[in-house]
C-alpha cells in the first residue's frame, strides 16, 4: 500500500537510535516505521545523515504571560522552529487566569483560531472560592491543574493557602488529573529580599540569595505531605533542585503520587550566569551553583527526573531590562526555540543517548499529561509529529527567534550547538523548514487530554 510520505533519516526513539530508517505516514499519523529499503509513498523527504525525534512536548509554557491570549499566536511559531509539536500551557494568563469552564473555553478558541502547534491548556482556581470550577475544568478538558505557594499577582497568580490547597487536591485527586505547583515558600522569599533591599543590595546575585534552597524545599514537603494525606498526583512544576527529586521519590517509596520536573535551564545554568545576565537571567526558581547543577544531572542519570520543560515567558525586553534593581525585573526566561538543539547538546556534550531526549523531552511529558498514547512517541497509530535535527556545529542567534520582536531575546544568545532544527512536522504536515514557519495560525488545534489515568513514576 502506498504511503502519502515517508520520512528518511535516523529515527531516535526511547530504546535507541534506528540508523537508516524511515518514517512513514498516511493521512496525519504514523503507519509504519522500517529500516532500509524505502516503501512506495506519493512523497519522499530525505533527511538522511540527520535525527528523527518525535516532536517535543513541552509540558510547561507561558503563551499567555505577558500578552495574553493574542501571544499564543508567537509563542507557537518559536515552538515550530524549536522543534515543539504540543505545547501544555499554563493558566496564569494576562489579565485573568484561565479560572473557569468559560473562560477555558475561550482560551481554547484562541488556540484553535492562532496556534502553530497542538496546544494543551492547564486550568487553575481563584484565591477564594474557586474549589467549584475544578469539576468543570476538568470536564471542559484541562489536562491539568497547577497551584502555587507563592503569589505573584492575588488575581492572576496568587498563592493558595494550605487549607484551601488540601481541598482542592482532594477535589483534583478525584478527576484523576496531576497537579503542578509553583513551590517556593511565601515568608522565606518575602523576609529576604525586604532584608537585601534594606542594605541596599539589589545586584543581580541576589535574585538566587533571596529565593534560597531551603524557599523550595520547604514548599517540596508541604506539598507531598499534602498528596499523602488526599491521594493527588502532586508535581514541582520546576525543581532546581536535586533534593526536590529525591523527596519526591521519597514519598512515592511510602506511598505517594509524587513527581517533579526539571526546566532545562536548571541542566545548564548557574549563579555566574545570572550575574552575566542579570535582568535575562532571572527566573523562579533562580539558576544555582554550578555543584547542584551536577546533582542534576545525577538524578537525571538515576531516572527520577519526570520530564524536561522550558517554562517559557516571552516578556518583552522592556520587563527584563536591570536598572540597579534585580527586583524591578521580570522573572521568566524564551526557551521554546532553543529546547531542542539544546537538550540535544547538552546530552552530546556528556556523552549520554540521544533517546534520553525522546523519553524526557516527548515521550513522558506527553504521559504526565495524558496525551499519550495520540502524542510524544514515534508509534505507530500516533499523530505524525517529528522533530528533524542536524548534527553540526551552529551558534544560536536571538534574532532568528519566531516571535513578536520584543519577544527576540534568549539567554542563550551565542552559545555554541551541536544541533540545529532542520525541519518540524505536525500530524504529517512540514510546518518549519529550518529557516521559515510554514504553518499559518490555527494550523495547531487544542488537544484533549486522552484518559484520566495517573502516571507519576
Amino acid at each position: 500500500m502506498q504511503f502519502d510520505r515517508v520520512i528518511k533519516g535516523d529515527v531516535v526513539l526511547p530504546e535507541g537510535v534506528m540508523e537508516r530508517g524511515y518514517v512513514a505516514i498516511r493521512g496525519e499519523v504514523i503507519a509504519a516505521i522500517g529500516q532500509g529499503a524505502l516503501p512506495p509513498a506519493a512523497e519522499i523527504l530525505d533527511h538522511s545523515g540527520m535525527l528523527i525525534l518525535p516532536g517535543l512536548v513541552d509540558g510547561h509554557m507561558h503563551t499567555g504571560s505577558a500578552v495574553g491570549f493574542p501571544g499564543i499566536e508567537g509563542a507557537s511559531m518559536s515552538a515550530a522552529a524549536g522543534g515543539v509539536t504540543t505545547c501544555v500551557d499554563m493558566p496564569y494568563d494576562v489579565p485573568r487566569a484561565t479560572t473557569d469552564a468559560a473562560i477555558f473555553r475561550e482560551k481554547v478558541e484562541w488556540v484553535n483560531r492562532t496556534s502553530h502547534v497542538d496546544m494543551a491548556l492547564y486550568g487553575t482556581i481563584t484565591k477564594h472560592n474557586g474549589l467549584d470550577a475544578i469539576a468543570g475544568l476538568a470536564e471542559a478538558g484541562a489536562c491539568s491543574f497547577k497551584l502555587s505557594t507563592y503569589e505573584y499577582d492575588a488575581t492572576r497568580f496568587p498563592r493558595i493557602d494550605n487549607t484551601t490547597m488540601v481541598e482542592a487536591f482532594r477535589r483534583i485527586a478525584q478527576t484523576g488529573l496531576m497537579v503542578g505547583i509553583h513551590n517556593e515558600d511565601q515568608e522565606i522569599v518575602e523576609g529576604a529580599i525586604a532584608a537585601a533591599i534594606a542594605t541596599g543590595r539589589t545586584d543581580p546575585i541576589m535574585h538566587a540569595r533571596t529565593r534560597p534552597p531551603l524557599c523550595e524545599t520547604m514548599a517540596d514537603l508541604a506539598i507531598f505531605e499534602m498528596a499523602m494525606e488526599t491521594g493527588a498526583h502532586v508535581h514541582i512544576a520546576h525543581s532546581s533542585l536535586a533534593r526536590g527529586l529525591d523527596l519526591a521519590e521519597m514519598f512515592r517509596n511510602q506511598g505517594a503520587k509524587t513527581s517533579g520536573e526539571v526546566c532545562i535551564q536548571y541542566l545548564c545554568m548557574t549563579e555566574e550566569d545570572l550575574v552575566r545576565l542579570a535582568g535575562f537571567g532571572k527566573c523562579n526558581p533562580p539558576f544555582r551553583t554550578a555543584e547542584e547543577v551536577e546533582r542534576m544531572w545525577g538524578v537525571l542519570a538515576a531516572g527520577k527526573i519526570g520530564y524536561v520543560s522550558t517554562d517559557h515567558a516571552p516578556w518583552g525586553r522592556s520587563k527584563k531590562v536591570y536598572n540597579g534593581d534585580i527586583f524591578a525585573c521580570g522573572a521568566g526566561l524564551t526557551g521554546m526555540q532553543s529546547f531542542a538543539p539544546l537538550m540535544a547538546t547538552l546530552l552530546l556534550e556528556r556523552g549520554l543517548p540521544l533517546s534520553l531526549m525522546a523519553s524526557l523531552c516527548a515521550e513522558r511529558p506527553a504521559k504526565f499529561h495524558g496525551l499519550y498514547p495520540k502524542k510524544g512517541a514515534i508509534r505507530l497509530g500516533f499523530d505524525a509529529d517529528l522533530c528533524v535535527l542536524e548534527r553540526g556545529d551552529f551558534v544560536f542567534d536571538e534574532a532568528d527567534i519566531q516571535d513578536r520582536e520584543d519577544a527576540k531575546w534568549s539567554p542563550y544568545h551565542g552559545r555554541a550547538m551541536r544541533a540545529r532544527v532542520a525541519a518540524t512536522y505536525l500530524r504529517g504536515a512540514k510546518i518549519w523548514d529550518g529557516q521559515s514557519v510554514l504553518a499559518r495560525p490555527g494550523t495547531g488545534q487544542f488537544v484533549r487530554r486522552q484518559h484520566r489515568e495517573q502516571f507519576w513514576a
